[in-house]
Protein backbone atom coordinates (compact mmCIF):
# COMPACT_ATOMS: atom_id res chain seq x y z
CA UNK A 1 0.00 0.00 0.00
CA UNK A 2 1.32 3.40 -0.89
CA UNK A 3 2.14 5.79 1.92
CA UNK A 4 -0.24 8.75 2.11
CA UNK A 5 1.05 12.28 2.17
CA UNK A 6 -0.26 12.73 5.69
CA UNK A 7 1.76 9.80 7.02
CA UNK A 8 4.78 11.24 5.27
CA UNK A 9 4.07 14.64 6.77
CA UNK A 10 3.68 13.38 10.35
CA UNK A 11 6.68 11.05 10.06
CA UNK A 12 9.01 14.01 9.59
CA UNK A 13 9.96 15.97 12.67
CA UNK A 14 11.44 19.44 12.15
CA UNK A 15 14.79 18.21 13.41
CA UNK A 16 14.73 15.37 10.89
CA UNK A 17 13.87 17.84 8.16
CA UNK A 18 16.81 20.02 9.12
CA UNK A 19 19.22 17.09 8.98
CA UNK A 20 18.19 16.00 5.52
CA UNK A 21 20.49 16.74 2.60
CA UNK A 22 19.57 17.89 -0.85
CA UNK A 23 18.28 15.39 -3.43
CA UNK A 24 21.52 15.46 -5.36
CA UNK A 25 24.69 17.52 -5.39
CA UNK A 26 23.69 19.24 -8.58
CA UNK A 27 20.44 20.37 -6.94
CA UNK A 28 22.27 22.34 -4.25
CA UNK A 29 22.32 25.47 -6.37
CA UNK A 30 20.42 28.24 -4.66
CA UNK A 31 17.61 29.63 -6.78
CA UNK A 32 17.46 33.33 -7.45
CA UNK A 33 14.88 35.44 -5.65
CA UNK A 34 11.44 36.22 -7.03
CA UNK A 35 11.09 36.19 -10.83
CA UNK A 36 8.71 38.44 -12.66
CA UNK A 37 7.51 36.06 -15.37
CA UNK A 38 7.55 32.44 -16.49
CA UNK A 39 9.91 33.29 -19.35
CA UNK A 40 12.55 34.59 -16.95
CA UNK A 41 12.09 31.46 -14.83
CA UNK A 42 12.68 29.27 -17.85
CA UNK A 43 15.81 31.18 -18.86
CA UNK A 44 17.18 30.99 -15.33
CA UNK A 45 16.61 27.25 -15.12
CA UNK A 46 18.08 26.55 -18.52
CA UNK A 47 21.20 28.41 -17.47
CA UNK A 48 21.47 26.10 -14.46
CA UNK A 49 20.99 22.83 -16.33
CA UNK A 50 21.91 21.46 -19.73
CA UNK A 51 19.41 19.49 -21.80
CA UNK A 52 20.86 16.14 -20.80
CA UNK A 53 20.60 16.97 -17.08
CA UNK A 54 17.01 18.16 -17.53
CA UNK A 55 16.07 14.99 -19.40
CA UNK A 56 17.66 12.82 -16.69
CA UNK A 57 15.85 14.71 -13.92
CA UNK A 58 12.47 14.39 -15.63
CA UNK A 59 13.03 10.66 -16.14
CA UNK A 60 14.18 10.24 -12.53
CA UNK A 61 11.16 11.97 -10.99
CA UNK A 62 8.62 10.58 -13.46
CA UNK A 63 9.75 7.07 -12.46
CA UNK A 64 8.64 7.75 -8.87
CA UNK A 65 5.14 6.95 -7.70
CA UNK A 66 2.80 9.83 -7.07
CA UNK A 67 1.45 9.76 -3.52
CA UNK A 68 -2.24 9.79 -2.66
CA UNK A 69 -4.03 11.97 -0.15
CA UNK A 70 -7.63 12.05 1.09
CA UNK A 71 -9.93 14.89 2.02
CA UNK A 72 -9.66 13.75 5.64
CA UNK A 73 -5.86 14.04 5.44
CA UNK A 74 -6.17 17.59 4.15
CA UNK A 75 -8.54 18.48 6.98
CA UNK A 76 -6.12 17.17 9.61
CA UNK A 77 -3.37 19.43 8.30
CA UNK A 78 -4.87 22.25 10.35
CA UNK A 79 -5.11 20.27 13.61
CA UNK A 80 -2.62 22.61 15.30
CA UNK A 81 -5.05 25.56 15.19
CA UNK A 82 -7.60 23.53 17.19
CA UNK A 83 -5.29 23.01 20.17
CA UNK A 84 -6.55 25.54 22.72
CA UNK A 85 -4.61 24.05 25.64
CA UNK A 86 -1.23 25.23 24.30
CA UNK A 87 0.35 28.52 25.29
CA UNK A 88 0.77 31.19 22.60
CA UNK A 89 4.50 30.51 22.19
CA UNK A 90 3.93 26.75 21.98
CA UNK A 91 1.24 27.29 19.36
CA UNK A 92 3.57 29.47 17.31
CA UNK A 93 6.31 26.82 17.38
CA UNK A 94 3.84 24.06 16.50
CA UNK A 95 2.48 26.09 13.60
CA UNK A 96 5.96 26.77 12.27
CA UNK A 97 6.76 23.06 12.52
CA UNK A 98 3.53 22.11 10.75
CA UNK A 99 4.20 24.58 7.94
CA UNK A 100 7.78 23.31 7.52
CA UNK A 101 6.53 19.72 7.36
CA UNK A 102 3.82 20.60 4.83
CA UNK A 103 6.28 22.59 2.71
CA UNK A 104 8.79 19.73 2.76
CA UNK A 105 6.09 17.27 1.73
CA UNK A 106 5.06 19.52 -1.18
CA UNK A 107 8.65 20.09 -2.28
CA UNK A 108 9.01 16.32 -2.56
CA UNK A 109 5.62 15.55 -4.13
CA UNK A 110 5.05 18.39 -6.61
CA UNK A 111 8.17 17.75 -8.73
CA UNK A 112 7.05 14.13 -9.10
CA UNK A 113 3.61 15.17 -10.32
CA UNK A 114 5.02 17.81 -12.64
CA UNK A 115 7.54 15.35 -14.10
CA UNK A 116 4.73 12.90 -14.89
CA UNK A 117 2.83 15.61 -16.75
CA UNK A 118 5.93 16.76 -18.67
CA UNK A 119 6.54 13.18 -19.73
CA UNK A 120 2.90 12.89 -20.81
CA UNK A 121 3.19 16.05 -22.90
CA UNK A 122 6.36 14.72 -24.54
CA UNK A 123 4.56 11.51 -25.49
CA UNK A 124 1.88 13.28 -27.55
CA UNK A 125 2.16 12.64 -31.26
CA UNK A 126 0.91 15.93 -32.70
CA UNK A 127 -0.53 18.18 -29.99
CA UNK A 128 2.89 18.69 -28.39
CA UNK A 129 4.01 20.59 -31.50
CA UNK A 130 1.40 23.34 -31.03
CA UNK A 131 2.92 26.62 -29.75
CA UNK A 132 0.48 26.96 -26.83
CA UNK A 133 1.17 23.40 -25.66
CA UNK A 134 4.89 24.17 -25.82
CA UNK A 135 4.20 27.12 -23.50
CA UNK A 136 2.42 24.79 -21.07
CA UNK A 137 5.39 22.43 -21.11
CA UNK A 138 7.76 25.35 -20.46
CA UNK A 139 5.61 26.44 -17.49
CA UNK A 140 5.66 22.94 -16.03
CA UNK A 141 9.40 22.52 -16.64
CA UNK A 142 10.19 25.88 -15.09
CA UNK A 143 8.18 25.04 -11.97
CA UNK A 144 9.75 21.58 -11.78
CA UNK A 145 13.29 22.97 -11.80
CA UNK A 146 12.46 25.85 -9.46
CA UNK A 147 11.13 23.42 -6.85
CA UNK A 148 14.31 21.34 -7.11
CA UNK A 149 16.50 24.43 -6.82
CA UNK A 150 14.67 25.80 -3.78
CA UNK A 151 16.52 25.22 -0.47
CA UNK A 152 14.84 22.80 1.91
CA UNK A 153 12.22 24.51 4.10
CA UNK A 154 13.98 23.40 7.29
CA UNK A 155 13.60 26.73 9.10
CA UNK A 156 10.78 29.27 9.42
CA UNK A 157 12.61 31.64 7.06
CA UNK A 158 13.20 28.91 4.47
CA UNK A 159 9.54 27.96 4.73
CA UNK A 160 8.54 31.57 4.08
CA UNK A 161 10.78 31.60 1.00
CA UNK A 162 9.17 28.38 -0.20
CA UNK A 163 5.72 29.85 0.39
CA UNK A 164 6.57 32.89 -1.74
CA UNK A 165 7.94 30.67 -4.50
CA UNK A 166 4.86 28.44 -4.49
CA UNK A 167 2.57 31.48 -4.59
CA UNK A 168 4.38 32.70 -7.71
CA UNK A 169 4.21 29.25 -9.33
CA UNK A 170 0.52 28.96 -8.45
CA UNK A 171 -0.14 32.22 -10.26
CA UNK A 172 2.02 31.23 -13.24
CA UNK A 173 -0.08 28.08 -13.68
CA UNK A 174 -3.40 29.95 -13.68
CA UNK A 175 -3.25 30.27 -17.49
CA UNK A 176 -2.58 26.59 -18.20
CA UNK A 177 -6.24 25.76 -18.80
CA UNK A 178 -6.60 28.50 -21.38
CA UNK A 179 -3.26 27.63 -23.03
CA UNK A 180 -4.21 23.97 -23.44
CA UNK A 181 -7.60 24.98 -24.89
CA UNK A 182 -5.81 27.26 -27.30
CA UNK A 183 -3.43 24.43 -28.21
CA UNK A 184 -6.37 22.19 -29.11
CA UNK A 185 -7.80 25.00 -31.25
CA UNK A 186 -4.44 25.49 -32.95
CA UNK A 187 -4.45 21.82 -33.90
CA UNK A 188 -8.11 22.03 -34.93
CA UNK A 189 -7.36 24.98 -37.22
CA UNK A 190 -4.28 23.29 -38.64
CA UNK A 191 -6.06 20.02 -39.39
CA UNK A 192 -9.08 21.69 -40.98
CA UNK A 193 -6.93 23.99 -43.12
CA UNK A 194 -4.88 21.04 -44.35
CA UNK A 195 -7.95 19.02 -45.27
CA UNK A 196 -10.30 21.83 -46.33
CA UNK A 197 -8.14 24.84 -47.24
CA UNK A 198 -10.99 26.84 -48.80
CA UNK A 199 -13.70 25.97 -46.24
CA UNK A 200 -14.44 27.69 -42.89
CA UNK A 201 -13.85 25.88 -39.62
CA UNK A 202 -16.64 23.37 -39.00
CA UNK A 203 -17.82 23.58 -35.39
CA UNK A 204 -18.47 19.80 -35.37
CA UNK A 205 -14.96 18.87 -36.48
CA UNK A 206 -13.22 16.33 -34.24
CA UNK A 207 -9.52 15.59 -33.79
CA UNK A 208 -8.85 11.89 -33.92
CA UNK A 209 -5.13 12.42 -33.46
CA UNK A 210 -5.51 13.66 -29.86
CA UNK A 211 -5.87 11.15 -27.03
CA UNK A 212 -8.92 12.03 -24.93
CA UNK A 213 -7.55 9.88 -22.12
CA UNK A 214 -4.47 12.11 -22.00
CA UNK A 215 -6.58 15.26 -21.65
CA UNK A 216 -8.67 13.65 -18.90
CA UNK A 217 -5.52 12.58 -17.06
CA UNK A 218 -3.82 15.94 -17.57
CA UNK A 219 -6.73 18.03 -16.28
CA UNK A 220 -7.44 15.68 -13.37
CA UNK A 221 -3.79 15.96 -12.36
CA UNK A 222 -3.95 19.74 -12.72
CA UNK A 223 -6.87 19.82 -10.29
CA UNK A 224 -4.82 17.75 -7.83
CA UNK A 225 -1.72 19.92 -8.10
CA UNK A 226 -3.71 23.11 -7.58
CA UNK A 227 -5.63 21.65 -4.64
CA UNK A 228 -2.41 20.62 -2.88
CA UNK A 229 -0.69 23.95 -3.52
CA UNK A 230 -3.81 26.02 -2.85
CA UNK A 231 -4.55 24.18 0.38
CA UNK A 232 -1.04 24.82 1.71
CA UNK A 233 -1.12 28.49 0.71
CA UNK A 234 -4.54 29.05 2.29
CA UNK A 235 -3.47 27.25 5.47
CA UNK A 236 -0.37 29.42 5.69
CA UNK A 237 -2.57 32.51 5.94
CA UNK A 238 -4.74 30.86 8.60
CA UNK A 239 -1.90 29.41 10.68
CA UNK A 240 0.08 32.66 10.57
CA UNK A 241 -3.10 34.62 11.32
CA UNK A 242 -2.12 37.33 8.84
CA UNK A 243 -4.71 39.84 7.51
CA UNK A 244 -5.85 37.50 4.75
CA UNK A 245 -6.02 34.60 7.19
CA UNK A 246 -8.20 36.62 9.55
CA UNK A 247 -10.66 37.24 6.72
CA UNK A 248 -11.18 33.51 6.10
CA UNK A 249 -14.36 32.21 7.81
CA UNK A 250 -13.85 29.80 10.71
CA UNK A 251 -15.64 27.00 8.87
CA UNK A 252 -12.75 26.83 6.41
CA UNK A 253 -9.67 24.64 6.68
CA UNK A 254 -7.58 26.07 3.89
CA UNK A 255 -9.71 25.84 0.75
CA UNK A 256 -12.11 23.34 2.34
CA UNK A 257 -15.35 24.47 3.96
CA UNK A 258 -16.42 22.03 6.66
CA UNK A 259 -19.99 23.32 6.30
CA UNK A 260 -20.42 23.83 2.57
CA UNK A 261 -24.07 24.66 1.85
CA UNK A 262 -25.15 23.31 -1.56
CA UNK A 263 -28.19 25.60 -1.56
CA UNK A 264 -26.02 28.70 -1.09
CA UNK A 265 -23.60 27.60 -3.80
CA UNK A 266 -26.57 26.92 -6.09
CA UNK A 267 -27.89 30.44 -5.48
CA UNK A 268 -24.52 32.01 -6.33
CA UNK A 269 -24.31 29.88 -9.48
CA UNK A 270 -27.83 30.99 -10.47
CA UNK A 271 -26.87 34.65 -10.04
CA UNK A 272 -23.72 34.25 -12.13
CA UNK A 273 -25.46 32.20 -14.84
CA UNK A 274 -28.29 34.74 -14.99
CA UNK A 275 -25.79 37.55 -15.53
CA UNK A 276 -24.17 35.60 -18.38
CA UNK A 277 -27.60 34.89 -19.87
CA UNK A 278 -28.47 38.62 -19.76
CA UNK A 279 -25.21 39.41 -21.53
CA UNK A 280 -25.97 36.93 -24.31
CA UNK A 281 -29.73 37.36 -24.78
CA UNK A 282 -30.39 40.86 -23.45
CA UNK A 283 -31.34 42.53 -20.14
CA UNK A 284 -33.95 40.59 -18.18
CA UNK A 285 -33.77 37.65 -20.61
CA UNK A 286 -33.20 34.52 -18.51
CA UNK A 287 -35.40 31.64 -17.38
CA UNK A 288 -36.29 31.38 -13.71
CA UNK A 289 -34.67 28.70 -11.56
CA UNK A 290 -36.59 26.80 -8.88
CA UNK A 291 -34.57 25.18 -6.08
CA UNK A 292 -35.96 22.47 -3.78
CA UNK A 293 -34.85 19.59 -1.61
CA UNK A 294 -32.47 19.59 1.36
CA UNK A 295 -32.01 23.33 1.65
CA UNK A 296 -30.40 23.17 5.12
CA UNK A 297 -27.84 20.53 4.19
CA UNK A 298 -24.15 21.23 4.83
CA UNK A 299 -21.17 18.96 4.25
CA UNK A 300 -17.39 19.10 3.85
CA UNK A 301 -16.29 20.20 0.37
CA UNK A 302 -14.41 22.84 -1.64
CA UNK A 303 -17.10 25.41 -2.54
CA UNK A 304 -15.21 26.81 -5.55
CA UNK A 305 -15.22 23.37 -7.17
CA UNK A 306 -18.94 22.93 -6.59
CA UNK A 307 -19.63 26.44 -7.91
CA UNK A 308 -17.70 25.69 -11.11
CA UNK A 309 -19.76 22.55 -11.74
CA UNK A 310 -23.14 24.11 -10.96
CA UNK A 311 -22.44 27.27 -12.94
CA UNK A 312 -21.64 25.14 -15.99
CA UNK A 313 -24.81 23.05 -15.65
CA UNK A 314 -27.16 25.96 -14.96
CA UNK A 315 -25.57 28.11 -17.67
CA UNK A 316 -26.02 25.31 -20.22
CA UNK A 317 -29.64 24.82 -19.18
CA UNK A 318 -30.37 28.54 -19.46
CA UNK A 319 -28.86 28.79 -22.91
CA UNK A 320 -30.70 25.70 -24.16
CA UNK A 321 -34.00 26.96 -22.74
CA UNK A 322 -33.61 30.42 -24.26
CA UNK A 323 -32.73 29.04 -27.68
CA UNK A 324 -35.36 26.28 -27.77
CA UNK A 325 -38.16 28.57 -26.59
CA UNK A 326 -36.98 31.71 -28.40
CA UNK A 327 -40.48 32.39 -29.79
CA UNK A 328 -42.27 31.86 -26.46
CA UNK A 329 -43.17 34.72 -24.15
CA UNK A 330 -42.88 32.54 -21.05
CA UNK A 331 -39.84 30.32 -20.70
CA UNK A 332 -40.22 27.07 -18.70
CA UNK A 333 -38.26 27.19 -15.42
CA UNK A 334 -35.08 25.26 -14.69
CA UNK A 335 -35.39 23.03 -11.64
CA UNK A 336 -32.58 22.24 -9.22
CA UNK A 337 -33.11 19.49 -6.63
CA UNK A 338 -30.71 18.84 -3.73
CA UNK A 339 -31.05 15.25 -2.48
CA UNK A 340 -29.52 13.69 0.61
CA UNK A 341 -30.36 11.22 3.35
CA UNK A 342 -28.72 9.62 6.35
CA UNK A 343 -28.33 6.37 4.41
CA UNK A 344 -27.13 8.01 1.19
CA UNK A 345 -23.48 7.71 0.28
CA UNK A 346 -23.84 10.64 -2.12
CA UNK A 347 -25.11 14.16 -2.02
CA UNK A 348 -26.87 14.49 -5.38
CA UNK A 349 -27.80 17.70 -7.14
CA UNK A 350 -30.04 17.45 -10.18
CA UNK A 351 -30.40 20.25 -12.74
CA UNK A 352 -33.38 19.77 -15.08
CA UNK A 353 -34.43 21.86 -18.06
CA UNK A 354 -36.88 21.82 -20.93
CA UNK A 355 -34.35 23.10 -23.44
CA UNK A 356 -35.03 20.58 -26.19
CA UNK A 357 -32.53 17.94 -25.14
CA UNK A 358 -29.52 16.53 -26.98
CA UNK A 359 -29.73 14.27 -30.04
CA UNK A 360 -28.80 10.67 -29.24
CA UNK A 361 -26.05 10.80 -31.88
CA UNK A 362 -24.40 13.66 -29.97
CA UNK A 363 -24.48 12.08 -26.49
CA UNK A 364 -21.23 10.18 -27.00
CA UNK A 365 -19.47 13.45 -27.86
CA UNK A 366 -20.52 15.71 -24.98
CA UNK A 367 -17.65 14.57 -22.72
CA UNK A 368 -15.04 15.21 -25.40
CA UNK A 369 -12.67 18.16 -25.04
CA UNK A 370 -12.53 18.19 -28.83
CA UNK A 371 -16.24 18.55 -29.53
CA UNK A 372 -17.77 22.01 -29.52
CA UNK A 373 -21.10 23.59 -30.35
CA UNK A 374 -19.43 26.97 -30.73
CA UNK A 375 -19.60 28.60 -34.14
CA UNK A 376 -16.40 29.20 -36.13
CA UNK A 377 -16.74 32.89 -35.25
CA UNK A 378 -16.80 32.19 -31.50
CA UNK A 379 -13.79 29.87 -31.79
CA UNK A 380 -11.84 32.45 -33.76
CA UNK A 381 -12.73 35.17 -31.23
CA UNK A 382 -11.45 33.00 -28.39
CA UNK A 383 -8.31 32.19 -30.38
CA UNK A 384 -7.63 35.90 -30.89
CA UNK A 385 -8.63 36.94 -27.37
CA UNK A 386 -6.16 34.58 -25.71
CA UNK A 387 -3.32 36.59 -27.21
CA UNK A 388 -4.24 39.54 -24.97
CA UNK A 389 -5.89 37.99 -21.90
CA UNK A 390 -4.00 37.54 -18.65
CA UNK A 391 -4.94 36.06 -15.28
CA UNK A 392 -6.91 33.07 -14.12
CA UNK A 393 -9.65 31.40 -16.06
CA UNK A 394 -10.97 29.27 -13.23
CA UNK A 395 -14.54 30.56 -13.63
CA UNK A 396 -14.65 28.96 -17.06
CA UNK A 397 -16.74 31.69 -18.67
CA UNK A 398 -14.09 32.48 -21.30
CA UNK A 399 -14.20 28.84 -22.40
CA UNK A 400 -17.98 28.82 -22.80
CA UNK A 401 -19.10 26.84 -25.83
CA UNK A 402 -15.63 25.54 -26.66
CA UNK A 403 -16.25 21.98 -25.49
CA UNK A 404 -14.41 22.25 -22.15
CA UNK A 405 -17.22 23.00 -19.69
CA UNK A 406 -18.76 19.55 -19.22
CA UNK A 407 -15.59 17.41 -19.26
CA UNK A 408 -13.87 19.80 -16.85
CA UNK A 409 -16.91 19.81 -14.57
CA UNK A 410 -16.82 16.02 -14.56
CA UNK A 411 -13.10 16.14 -13.67
CA UNK A 412 -13.91 18.37 -10.68
CA UNK A 413 -16.72 16.00 -9.65
CA UNK A 414 -14.56 12.91 -9.96
CA UNK A 415 -11.58 14.35 -8.15
CA UNK A 416 -13.24 13.87 -4.76
CA UNK A 417 -14.78 10.55 -5.79
CA UNK A 418 -18.05 11.82 -7.28
CA UNK A 419 -19.31 11.90 -10.84
CA UNK A 420 -21.39 13.84 -13.34
CA UNK A 421 -24.03 12.20 -15.54
CA UNK A 422 -26.47 13.49 -18.15
CA UNK A 423 -29.75 12.02 -19.34
CA UNK A 424 -31.46 13.69 -22.27
CA UNK A 425 -34.79 13.43 -24.07
CA UNK A 426 -34.54 14.97 -27.51
CA UNK A 427 -37.45 17.30 -28.14
CA UNK A 428 -37.97 17.92 -24.43
CA UNK A 429 -34.97 18.54 -22.19
CA UNK A 430 -31.97 17.33 -20.20
CA UNK A 431 -31.37 16.16 -16.62
CA UNK A 432 -27.86 16.52 -15.19
CA UNK A 433 -26.91 14.64 -12.02
CA UNK A 434 -23.96 15.82 -9.94
CA UNK A 435 -22.84 13.16 -7.45
CA UNK A 436 -20.77 14.35 -4.49
CA UNK A 437 -19.51 11.42 -2.42
CA UNK A 438 -19.97 11.79 1.33
CA UNK A 439 -17.22 9.23 1.94
CA UNK A 440 -14.65 11.31 0.03
CA UNK A 441 -12.97 12.19 3.34
CA UNK A 442 -11.77 8.57 3.51
CA UNK A 443 -11.11 7.75 -0.10
CA UNK A 444 -7.70 8.48 -1.66
CA UNK A 445 -7.82 11.26 -4.24
CA UNK A 446 -6.53 10.89 -7.81
CA UNK A 447 -2.95 11.94 -8.50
Amino acid sequence: MRTTLLRRLHSQSPSAIAMRGVHHNRLSRTSSSSRSSSSSLIQHNQNNYNNHEISDLIHEYASKKQTTISLKDMMLMNSVSDTDHYQAREKRVLREQMLMQMATMLQEELPIRLAHRIQDLDSLAVLQEMPSVQQVRSTYLSSFLDLLDQPKPSSPQAEQDFGRLLQNLYQNHSNVLRQMARGVLELRFQQVQQQYPVMPLDHDHGLSMVDEAFLDRFYMSRVGIRVLAGQYLALRHQLLNDPLGKSIPKEYVGMINRKTSPSRVVQRAIEDATLLCHQQFGPGQAPKVQVSGKMQLTFCYIPTHLHYILLELIKNSMRATMEYHKDSEEKPPIRVVIADGTENEDVIIKVSDQGGGIPRSEMSKIWSYLFTTASPKVQQEFFNATKQLNGAIENGSVLAGLGYGLPLSRAYSRYFGGDLDLMSMEGYGTDAFCHLVRLADKAPLPV
